[in-house]
């Protein structure tokens, strides 16, 4: 017999499994970036600045789901390792634009293998993986929509 607790049980919970899933890839990561002297929210960070060279601190905030009180002293951390560089908006000086440098595009270089290395211990069919990604970024999306 079902007790009504039993919504409240780990075993129903979504939530749980997504969660403990993000921590041990997470974990799977860091062995990894360590070696490229990159957390894994450092690496995030310098994906999106592969991608897009340039930006400034409001659309990484948006991109990344990162508030500034994480985003500043990451930012400043990957500076300081000479990755990226920040000055302040001629147009705003109250917004930073942030550039990748020639050293931060060069760390590309060494990170190509990192995606194949974590799909090897994650160990999905190309299948699995993109139906995985189309479901969780459903998820995001739906939640992200106003849901309470």
């Amino acid at each position: 017999m079902e007790s009504i607790y039993d919504s409240l049980t780990l075993k129903k919970q979504l939530c749980f499994p997504i969660y403990l899933c993000s921590k041990e890839i997470i974990r799977k990561y860091t062995p990894i970036l360590d070696k490229l002297d990159l957390t894994y929210t450092q690496y995030l960070v310098m994906m999106y600045f592969w991608e897009k060279k340039s930006s400034n601190v409001k659309e990484i905030s948006n991109t990344l789901l990162l508030d500034s009180s994480t985003l500043t002293p990451l930012l400043k951390k990957l500076e300081n390792k000479g990755y990226i560089t920040r000055v302040r908006s001629v147009k705003d000086e109250r917004n930073l634009d942030v550039t990748i440098t020639e050293k931060g595009m060069l760390l590309r270089d060494k990170a190509l293998s990192i995606p194949e290395k974590i799909g090897k211990c994650i160990n999905l069919s190309k299948e699995e993986a993109e139906t995985l990604y189309k479901l969780t970024y459903k998820v995001l999306a739906n939640t992200r929509e106003g849901g309470n």
